[in-house]
């Protein structure tokens, strides 16, 4: 087991108070995983309520406040940065009354991301409605923490064992692609995904496969041009820097297992073109990572499951997935930052 002195610090924010998200909080206590240097944003009650009421037991949790969040030597008793409540909390009934709690938990994780108190996140499952009910605007956790870095421009990228998926459009209806796959939007994507696998993946020439929009990638122009107009040129230009890429793949079969082998990275137009593969594939094993942040966030694959928050049932394998992927990722951009000082 790896010492946590020698592990970068991770703040977990515990998501939907109804959901799963505490449960899952409790179930990583009871793993063998060294946890020294995992801090939680959480309601230390609810998160005592909520093991009691699943059946663990998590000891009595270390409350921390922003100036200390040093590792724990005293064993893998969960370390705590209280966030309240701001209503009462029932496991699987939504309280639009908690969107402060939400938005608190997530402030508290990316602002010590950003201050360096933490070298990545890791997010709990969300319900966007609740929070949009309780008069804040919110797509989801990619597009909020993204305003919250400066305005970023985020890539929301999914992978599980064999498979990356990053998308070019995320949180939009189905009818707002098309007009949302511009040179711009696919320049950019495709520069981040290339030089995030380089430096937060450790692949040094990355192949990137591109799905087409269109069936059987548009025909040749005859089932739609956006793979000819749009996104071919952009490709090009890429292909004549030296980046391994594909032109635009017909979908339905670009997921086959030989390019799946043969290919690091798939950059698929909208969210249910290459999600339902992955998620078929990996679900429970997947991480949401997003990247083009100036910060480390990796999050669960699931929603809040409120129909079983509260009963012990939920698996953690997603949140432990979750973890483990911010744990390389971190490791590898401090080994980075090593290197540059070293050659500098």
């Amino acid at each position: 087991m790896t010492s946590s002195k020698s592990m970068q610090s991770i703040i977990i924010t515990s998501g939907e108070p109804a959901g799963i998200g505490p449960d899952l909080i409790a179930q990583l206590y009871q793993t063998d995983k060294d946890l020294g240097h995992i801090v939680v944003a959480i309601d230390p009650e609810l998160l005592a309520r909520r093991a009691e009421q699943i059946g663990i037991d998590i000891g009595e949790p270390v409350i921390l406040d922003a100036n200390n969040i040093a590792a724990n030597e005293q064993g893998n008793k969960p370390r705590v940065l209280p966030v309240p409540l701001n209503a009462e909390c029932t496991p699987g009934i939504l309280n639009a009354a908690n969107t402060p709690y939400l938005i608190n938990m997530l402030d508290t994780a990316v602002d010590g991301c950003l201050a360096g108190q933490f070298d990545a996140m890791v997010t709990g499952p969300l319900q966007k409605s609740v929070i949009n009910d309780g008069g804040v605007p919110f797509s989801g956790h990619t597009e909020y923490i993204a305003d919250k870095c400066d305005n970023a421009f985020p890539v929301m990228l999914l992978a599980c064992p064999g498979l990356r998926v990053a998308l070019l459009t995320t949180h939009i209806p189905l009818k707002d692609v098309p007009g949302a796959i511009t040179p711009d939007r696919l320049r950019r994507v495709i520069d981040i995904v290339a030089r995030e696998m380089r430096e937060r993946f450790a692949i040094e020439e990355p192949a990137i496969a591109v799905c087409g929009l269109n069936p059987h990638a548009g025909e040749d122009g005859h089932l739609g041009k956006e793979e000819q107009l749009v996104m071919q040129p952009v490709i090009d230009s890429f292909r004549q820097q030296g980046l391994n890429i594909s032109d635009p793949l017909p979908a339905d079969t670009a997921f086959r297992k030989e390019l799946r082998d043969s290919n690091d990275v798939f950059i698929a137009m909208y969210h249910d073109q290459g999600l339902p593969v992955l998620k078929t594939l990996g679900f429970g094993e997947a991480v949401n990572i997003t990247l083009g942040l100036p910060i480390i966030r990796t999050s669960v694959d699931h929603g809040t499951a409120l129909s079983i928050a509260g009963t012990g049932k939920a698996d953690p394998a997603s949140l432990i997935a979750a973890i483990e992927m911010a744990e390389e990722m971190a490791s590898r951009q401090a080994r980075l930052k090593l290197q540059q000082t070293s050659n500098g």
